[in-house]
């Protein structure tokens, strides 16, 4: 049978005490044994000069010797015995206040192990809310409770993305079964066209939705192996991509390199200077800046965003503004992404809405200032 902690506590505890106690006892009473031989020598000694009053007998050396040796066993006798029983004694009341104590001790263990083996996925909201004062215990207990509060947030962000994954593959999925459908009541040349085309477009949609899906995923993740990226080089290669006409990009760019994936964060510069370019107006500007304190700063120019919901932005698929759903370019993830990739470099990453509408994304990369 497995001995339980409070068990091994108990033998413990119980029996470091019941050993010093032993020793203690033990080696008094062997200080009394030598006392005793010691005054039995003097009293002999002083026995031999020692002169009678008149009228008493005095007993000789050897009767002297004698008594007192008596005497000697007899007190040593009772100390031994006294001192067994005292050990016995105190040796149960060892064992039995090590065993209350240490079930006192254990109490708040075992209300966090029952807490533990009554949550699940689906019950998350009990806490131990352990009262007492800050000891070791205590913070365990408060430990526990922070991890299912991240457990709690992470299940919820996780039925919530599922849910939101599953409406975004729907949409693509619905257009298709309608246009093979429809398409295929009027089998004519043009809409045969018309229904290729189309399911060309939502094919595309679901494609983008899988690779950002697959993106967010790996940058959760984090990097493999980090290897130094010109940061600079990436951003000239993400404006060259995005390039549009009517949309003036402004860029400020100086060295910089930073330790890590070059495929992931190639990606981060990817989706910020796609999303700089993409949420904006006929006319307007993109200004692009890279520097060793400042880090990555992106500001564009486009439609109002409410200042007090910019960070709903970085949640999957979430979408403030009819004019950010980019008439179904985008799957609604590439701030997400960003976010995710960000924090796998031990980057931060935050967005501000402009007065006068766009948004300033600022990524403070390790060892840059904060954003301002």
């Amino acid at each position: 049978m497995r001995a339980t902690i409070r068990t091994r506590l108990t033998l413990a505890f119980g029996g470091l005490f019941l050993v010093a106690v032993t020793l203690v006892l033990f080696a008094a009473n062997r200080m009394v044994e030598r006392a005793f031989d010691g005054s039995v020598n003097v009293w002999s000694e002083e026995s031999q000069d020692r002169h009678a009053p008149p009228g008493i007998k005095v007993p000789s050396e050897f009767d002297t010797e004698r008594v007192v040796r008596a005497v000697r066993a007899d007190v040593l006798s009772s100390q031994w015995q006294i001192t067994l029983v005292s050990i016995a004694v105190m040796g149960v009341m060892a064992f039995g206040l090590c065993w209350w104590l240490s079930g006192r001790a254990l109490r708040p263990v075992h209300r966090i192990t029952g807490t533990a083996r009554r949550l699940s996925l689906s019950n998350l909201d009990e806490r131990i809310n352990m009262k007492g004062p800050r000891d070791e215990l205590k913070e365990l207990a408060d430990t526990f409770d922070a991890m299912l509060d991240r457990l709690a947030r992470s299940a919820a962000d996780q039925r919530r993305f599922v849910a939101n994954a599953s409406h975004e593959l729907r949409t693509p999925l619905a257009v298709q079964r309608a246009a093979i459908e429809i398409g295929l009541a009027d089998a004519s040349p043009e809409r045969v066209a018309a229904m290729r085309a189309e399911l060309l477009r939502s094919t595309e949609r679901s494609e983008r939705l899988i690779d950002g899906l697959l993106a967010l995923a790996q940058g959760e993740r984090g990097p493999r192996m980090r290897t130094p990226v010109d940061l600079a080089a990436a951003v000239r290669r993400a404006v060259e991509q995005h390039a549009t006409p009517g949309i003036s990009i402004d860029l400020d760019l100086r060295p910089v390199t930073i330790a890590g994936d070059e495929v992931l964060f190639t990606r981060l510069v990817d989706n910020l200077v796609q999303n700089a370019v993409r949420h904006n107006h006929p006319g307007g500007r993109v200004t692009v800046r890279v520097a060793p304190r400042a880090g990555l700063v992106i500001s564009n120019t486009g439609p109002l965003v409410d200042p007090g919901r910019v960070d709903e932005l970085f949640q999957p698929f979430r979408r403030l503004h009819p004019d950010r759903t980019g008439s179904g370019e985008g799957a609604g993830l590439g701030l997400s992404i960003v976010a995710a990739i960000a924090a796998a470099h031990d980057a931060a990453v935050t967005a501000t809405a402009n007065p006068d509408g766009g948004l300033t994304v600022h990524v403070s990369l390790p060892g840059t200032a904060a954003a301002p």
